[in-house]
């Protein structure tokens, strides 16, 4: 099973919009093995199977920053607004396209977003654990605390300058 698709190919494609969770339609066509417009398709014909809260179509500017984002560029590409599907959009996926690639790939998609839960549970029960010691210690401990917190914080990506570089 993990021969077909490592988890961590599978977390790279889980975003963050709306403040919900999802994956792409073409990203999740690539892991089907079908192509975007065939899963758009499925998902068409069976679309009372679709609330909101289990897909939404982009709006251009959420698609937009996207592209800037990812560096996406503007040349080709599709016509129309990604479709972003919800952890149980993505589960409702498996009963409209019923392949045996398709029951693995949703096996694999259902673990990444349930260990990408149990990370995020993780570190807030870590701050709050930390928020509760730094109330029972007294200030000496302070500068121990700022450090584990600074320590928890997500890495920023590293930005390489952008234009040239003129040596002498």
């Amino acid at each position: 099973m993990s021969t077909l698709i490592p988890v961590e190919r599978v977390e790279q494609k889980i975003l963050l919009i709306r403040n919900q969770k999802v994956m792409l339609d073409h990203d999740l066509a690539d892991l089907y093995g079908v192509t975007t417009s065939n899963l758009n398709k499925a998902v068409s014909r069976n679309i009372s199977r679709f609330p909101e809260d289990f897909m939404f179509t982009l709006s251009r500017q959420e698609f937009d920053n996207l592209k800037f984002q990812f560096g996406i560029s503007s040349w080709g590409g599709t016509r129309k607004l990604p479709r972003a599907f919800t952890e149980q959009g993505v589960a409702m996926l498996s009963s409209v396209l019923r392949s045996e690639r398709a029951i693995q790939v949703n096996v694999a998609i259902m673990r990444a977003f349930v260990k990408l839960r149990e990370i995020l549970s993780t570190h807030k029960d870590l701050a709050r654990k930390l928020d509760d010691m730094e109330q029972k210690y007294d200030a000496q401990f302070k500068v121990v605390f700022d450090a584990i917190r600074e320590l928890m914080k997500s890495p920023e990506p590293k930005r390489k300058k952008i234009g040239f570089k003129v040596t002498d």
